[in-house]
């Protein structure tokens, strides 16, 4: 039975999570329709502009992403810090850049002198819109809903455009995050939409090479992409808020597993690419497993043994889902 999306999604077992949508049978998110000759290709570029929009919306950052044809992946990181430190104004602000909010929240933005009771009720849809302002749910909710209205209006169509729920993936540990992250980026290699990972357009790396391109630092926080989330470094005391990886090796890890797991091409992990494995504790043949088939390896969790048992014991699970997996290619 399907599960209640509060029971896939907790802050408290990991920020990070692999979302992916899919369209409907014979519906184009992007590419070309062979029977027509229809191209949308342009929707790519709708769909990336808000995903990488949102963000300055919500307290939710983009680690990953790829724009396939009928589909589309994203890593998301719950930015609850962000959210927290948030004034209540400001909450109101950004759900009023998405929706009216209420009758009180506009009168509070006026400027306008509420009465406690007044105050009282505003401050409960507050609460429950800095919750959803950091919610993953409603952020898939938001982006999904525009694509849709765009396409069934260019269309001249009514009715569902992408299947009816997303799927979501907890990345428990860094090992899991770093290799999913790789399987996403990597994607339009492995469809053979592109030869190289820096040449796949609408993606996060693609956009990550470009930024790199352009400094002499570009591990540096304050040089890389402004609407990705950053690569922090390798873990070190007072480390920035990031992922713990230099940006260098992770676009080293990306281009030296499509080199490998290319059809048309052998190759093998390089002394640099081994080193990142090293550290992560990942086996060569695990990480080539997982980068390749990342979905088909795990279910709602990935991460170690005993991070996917945490997390189920957060999320009430009577029995860990896929745990044989998990034990198997990244227990350390």
């Amino acid at each position: 039975m399907t599960k209640a999306r509060k029971c896939l999604i907790s802050v408290d077992a990991t920020p990070y999570y692999h979302c992916v949508s899919r369209c409907v049978r014979r519906a184009f998110l992007c590419g070309t329709d062979d029977h027509s000759g229809k191209s949308y290709e342009h929707r790519r570029g709708w769909l990336e502009d808000k995903l990488l929009k949102l963000p300055e919306v919500f307290a939710i950052d983009v680690a990953a992403y790829a724009i396939m044809n009928n589909h589309y992946h994203t890593v998301l990181h719950i930015n609850s810090s962000k959210a927290k430190s948030w004034c209540d104004e400001e909450v109101v602000e950004r759900w009023h850049q998405l929706f009216n909010g209420n009758v009180l929240s506009q009168r509070f933005i006026r400027g306008d002198n509420l009465t406690k009771v007044e105050r009282n009720r505003l401050q409960i849809s507050i609460n429950e819109w800095r919750s959803r302002l950091q919610s993953i749910s409603w952020f898939m909710r938001i982006l999904n809903e525009a694509i849709a209205r765009e396409a069934n209006s260019e269309d001249d169509c009514t009715g569902r455009f992408w299947e009816g729920r997303f799927k979501s993936q907890a990345l428990l540990d860094e090992p899991a995050l770093t290799a999913c992250m790789v399987y996403v980026d990597l994607n339009p290699v492995r469809s053979k939409m592109a030869k190289t990972a820096e040449t796949s357009e609408h993606t996060s790396i693609k956009r990550r090479y470009d930024s790199a391109k352009t400094t002499k630092q570009p591990n540096r926080f304050d040089q890389q992409d402004k609407l990705l989330y950053p690569f922090s470094g390798n873990p070190k005391q007072d480390q920035p808020e990031g992922i713990q990886l230099k940006l260098t090796d992770y676009m080293t890890l990306v281009e030296q597993t499509g080199q490998i797991i290319r059809g048309d091409k052998r190759g093998s992990i390089q002394k640099s690419t081994s080193s990142i494995l090293v550290r992560l504790k990942i086996d060569h043949d695990q990480w080539l497993e997982m980068t390749s088939h990342f979905e088909e390896c795990f279910t709602t969790f990935a991460g170690a043994e005993h991070r996917v048992k945490l997390a189920c014991d957060i999320l009430n699970y009577r029995r860990p889902p896929n745990i044989s997996t998990c034990k198997l290619l990244l227990n350390v």
